[in-house]
């Protein structure tokens, strides 16, 4: 249902009222002890650095969901997983969300089932920075980063009395209402102590198709069906800070999504038409954090956490989702809890020398029980299935100052994780509810890498990194539908990435590029049996590479200009089935070889500020979605595609600023997976206010 633009009014009109103090631009600022380690650091204002997003930036290209906003980096793709899933994804110089590790605050969010995290259900509005460690992350944030690691720094009060609201109306191509996304912060920041509550809701009633979308056989064009989705997140902080050396923070966040998903336009294959909803996708945690100075040369740093992730899957009989009656309709819930914490030790060994010790611990809880077609009178629930995990990481890192500007990296960490309980139900079996063998896993990790640093912010690096991560439960032990052998005794999967890079000024121009070089090993490769099921085998290997440049040009006093481009090459070797399976053709599919974004920042008058940009990608591989796990998978190449945004702020003094803006300008009709076409052009209106 359309809604007219009327019911958004009041949150407009709300944020559009006078601020009563003047707008302080220092309003807030990163929270230190949320950051994990990455080796470029931001530039401040709105500009794009090579490994990190500020909140500047974010709001300026108005990304207001995690995938929208890493689009921005370069080395980063956004995709989606199309199907009956609906799920943003988000691909880091190829390597995938089960390889790059997302952490909210340095906490990692982990699922412990399937780890199918969803990008587009994290908001942006309420966080200081995005840190994106590529290729080497170091491996005292914690195991699992095989491929990089995502982090979300959230907001600390750095004045007295810090407040900030901001409301985005949403309007589809023909200016209709098509949702909103609102965030509050209200902060306090004293000698001693601290307090933050921050607040950010999106609500997403429809998104339009582009203008030329031809008609097809599950979707009419104009509105999107199934498009709608709605997000919210708090967040609660307090903080101690004792003198200048000591913090200790105790911060609280929840977040809630539900979401429907689109059909695939065209295809009339029940595997694929799923009509599936989650009207809950939910993520709970508390944490504390804290540094601790030991004298004048030892830092302590700690982490504890306890999180709870709680998502409702919904398959219904037909696109009415009116009823579950079918033996396709089901609901599965997923309740898991996480708990652990970690411990850093950091020693000034002399004046060139730091030691630095850490210890991860974590303790994973996964439980479900889905009710098949639940709308017929006796249907029950079938038993809880319990799993329980418990992992550990040591790591050790020495950095030595060669001479001023050169210095020297050495880490290494062994990983290790212990299988306790892994419950299936199957009542087709003797004995319905079993436990599946357990199968312990341990790897060693190590790195090195040389920076140099000169004048004008000139620097250059080399770094080579060999890292693990652990199967999933699912890919494990899932029977995906009665399709699939469980494999207990999967091994983890390697990458060693070797990597160059530098920056320079050119005059006022920035100037910073890499290279890098990934090599795969014990990928896993899904082989077919011969009883026709398919089983997960650490067989694969791949070659990932490519280079990375982005470029700042102040033109004029008024006029600055920026740009960034990236290639991704990768190719996978499949490897030998074991004997008595044989393997399906397989290709890596979603990431483009060639993409990039150019914008200007146009002031032609004081307080107006101009934004126009364009963003672009290459064609891309895909797998028809109705053959994605038959007998033979149909893969071919999207087209690439060119999209435009503008924008225009004008502030108004007083912390108040208002903007109009369009985004897929030209109404660009493409696709990032196989039937599942992208939003064509879109308008909005955002109204900021600042204390």
């Amino acid at each position: 249902m359309r809604h007219t633009l009327p019911a958004a009014s009041g949150l407009f009109a709300l944020l559009c009222l006078p601020a009563p103090a003047a707008a302080q631009e220092d309003a807030d600022a990163r929270f230190e002890l949320g950051q994990i380690v990455v080796s470029a650091e931001a530039t401040g204002g709105a500009s794009i650095a090579s490994e990190t997003l500020d909140k500047e930036a974010i709001e300026a290209f108005n990304r207001n969901s995690l995938d929208d906003a890493l689009q921005l980096l370069p080395g980063v793709v956004a995709a989606n997983s199309g199907g009956s899933r609906n799920e943003r994804l988000v691909f880091v110089r190829g390597f995938d969300r089960f390889q790059v590790p997302l952490s909210i605050d340095g906490i990692r969010v982990y699922l412990p089932a399937d780890n199918r995290l969803d990008f587009g259900r994290f908001l942006t509005p309420d966080i200081a920075e995005i840190q994106v460690a590529k290729g080497y992350a170091s491996v005292l944030d914690g195991p699992g980063a095989m491929g990089g690691a995502i982090n979300l720094v959230t907001r600390k009060p750095t004045r007295k009395w810090a407040a900030e609201f901001r409301g985005v109306l949403d309007l589809d191509r023909d200016g209709g209402y098509a949702g909103y996304t609102g965030f509050a912060l209200l902060g306090t920041r004293h000698e001693s102590w601290y307090a933050q509550a921050s607040f950010a809701r999106s609500f997403r009633d429809h998104w339009d198709l582009p203008g030329d979308f031809q008609p097809a056989l599950n979707e009419d064009g104009g509105a999107r069906d199934f498009s709608r989705t709605e997000d919210w997140r708090l967040n609660l902080k307090a903080g101690f800070t004792p003198n200048a050396r000591d913090e200790y923070s105790i911060s609280y966040t929840r977040q809630e999504g539900s979401k429907l998903a689109p059909l695939h336009i065209s295809s009339s294959n029940n595997r694929v038409l799923r009509n599936w909803t989650w009207p809950e996708w939910n993520i709970e945690s508390l944490y504390f954090l804290s540094t601790t100075a030991l004298g004048d040369s030892a830092t302590l740093k700690t982490q504890a956490f306890k999180s709870n992730y709680y998502n409702m899957l919904r398959a219904y009989d037909d696109r009415t989702l009116s009823s579950q009656t079918m033996g396709r309709a089901f609901d599965s819930p997923y309740d898991d809890m996480a708990a652990g914490g970690s411990l850093q030790l950091e020693l000034g060994l002399g004046a060139r020398n730091v030691l630095s010790l850490a210890a991860h611990f974590r303790r994973d809880e996964h439980e479900e029980s889905q009710t098949s077609h639940p709308d017929i009178p006796g249907s029950m629930p079938e038993p809880v299935q319990q799993s329980l995990e418990k992992s550990w990481s040591a790591a050790v890192e020495d950095r030595y100052a060669i001479s001023g500007a050169l210095s020297a990296t050495l880490s290494f960490s062994y990983d290790w994780r212990t299988l306790e309980k892994a419950q299936e139900y199957d009542e087709d079996l003797p004995q319905p509810l079993f436990e599946f063998p357990l199968k312990d896993a341990e790897g060693w990790n190590a790195q090195g890498r040389v920076d140099w640093k000169g004048g004008n912010r000139r620097s250059a690096y080399a770094a080579l990194s060999s890292r693990i991560r652990f199967p999933t439960l699912f890919e494990r032990f899932s029977s995906q539908f009665g399709t699939a052998e469980p494999n207990p005794g999967l091994d983890p999967e390697r990458a060693t990435n070797l990597e160059i890079g530098g920056a320079t000024r050119l005059g006022q121009v920035r100037l910073s590029g890499a290279a890098y070089y990934s090599w795969l090993s014990d990928a896993l490769v899904t082989i077919r049996t011969a009883e026709n099921l398919n089983r997960r085998e650490n067989i694969g290997s791949a070659d990932y590479y490519g280079f990375e440049l982005s470029l700042e040009l102040p033109l004029t006093g008024d006029l600055d200009a920026g740009f960034n481009y990236s290639y991704i090459h990768r190719s996978f070797d499949l490897g030998k089935a074991p004997i008595g399976g044989f393997i399906r053709e397989f290709r890596l599919t979603d990431v483009p070889a060639h993409s990039g974004i150019t914008w200007i920042d146009w002031t032609p008058v004081a307080g107006l500020d101009i934004r126009p940009a364009l963003e672009f990608a290459s064609d891309r591989p895909t797998v028809d979605a109705a053959t994605a796990n038959g007998d033979a998978p149909v893969y071919f190449e999207l087209d690439g595609y060119v999209t435009a945004s503008l924008r225009a702020d004008y502030a108004f003094g007083g912390g108040l600023s208002l903007g109009l803006g369009a985004r897929n300008l030209f109404d660009a009709n493409y696709l990032l997976t196989d039937g599942f076409p992208e939003p064509g052009r879109s308008f909005f209106i955002v109204a900021r206010a600042r204390y």
